[in-house]
């Protein structure tokens, strides 16, 4: 594996802090007001003063944040999203910002996604769908210092609907999300900039990945907390060989554990419960 000193871009952001906060976790940033403290809720910068709350709370304990684009939009807080990068950038430079947008177009319109998630809103990494073809994400991939995390497997139940169909290839059959990893590991990762989504829900899939891409890939993992993805399969299934490689993402778990003024002081400590039984299994 090259080192965590040399490799540059996201990869390098997200293996520093893996090692320097000893943790794999992310927090997933999908603010639902109406799951905020009652003092909270009404405030007319709710969204913005939750969120930097809970990663000013979490920053220490992280290997970066995934703010979900819609959570925000839907409440025409895309304002606030700036800011909130803008503040992690500022008070924790060391953690990068995955964007999750789930951004697939034709190349045209993927070069002003491309523009939207890295050059608007800042963020070190965005979520893609490959499903278009390589030209749909090519925008992303040329920039070599920011991070391309591609669906591959996902972790919600209709997941086998498509991404498990069997396809036909010089190898003979093989499932449409193996095809997936097998080209973005051989064929889109000229830079080193490329992640998988896989989710925790599906270990087995997992471990097929991590078979499939090495050891140098990262894996964001979604799934585990409020959708009951198994930590322990999970690090069992997804690890590198030195025990890290995985963004396992938890969301609801760490932002709703506390209800009340001290909903900061919840997310801390459900994020510290996280990356202590997961670092059990490493």
């Amino acid at each position: 594996m090259t080192s965590p000193t040399t490799r540059p871009g996201f990869s390098g952001q997200l293996e520093r802090a893996w090692r320097r906060n000893d943790s794999l976790v992310c927090v997933g940033l999908d603010p639902e007001p109406a799951r905020f403290p009652a003092a909270l809720r009404d405030q007319p910068d709710a969204i913005f003063s939750f969120c930097r709350d809970i990663v000013d709370a979490t920053a220490a304990l992280v290997c970066c944040f995934k703010p979900q684009i819609a959570y925000f939009a839907a409440h025409r807080a895309e304002e606030a999203l700036e800011r909130l990068i803008a503040h992690i950038h500022s008070r924790h430079p060391l953690v990068p910002v995955i964007l999750d947008a789930k951004r697939g177009d034709i190349g045209s319109t993927a070069q002003h996604y491309a523009a939207e998630a890295f050059d608007r809103y800042g963020a070190d990494a965005v979520t893609a769908n490959p499903y278009l073809g390589r030209d749909s994400v090519q925008p992303f991939l040329d920039r070599a210092d920011k991070g391309v995390v591609i669906l591959c497997h996902t972790s919600n139940p209709g997941a086998r609907d498509l991404q498990e169909l069997p396809i036909a290839g010089d190898s003979g059959m093989r499932k449409l999300y193996q095809h997936v990893a097998q080209l973005v590991a051989d064929d889109w990762n000229a830079h080193a900039n490329c992640a998988l989504v896989v989710g925790a829900t599906y270990p087995e899939e997992l471990a097929d990945v991590r078979r499939t891409v090495g050891d140098d890939m990262p894996l964001l993992i979604p799934g585990v907390g409020a959708q009951g993805g198994d930590v322990a399969a999970v690090v069992r299934n997804g690890k590198n060989s030195v025990g890290t490689g995985l963004i396992i993402s938890s969301s609801r778990a760490i932002l709703y554990a506390g209800s009340d003024r001290d909903f900061a002081q919840a997310a801390q400590a459900a994020t510290r419960s996280l990356r202590d039984e997961i670092n059990r299994y490493r």
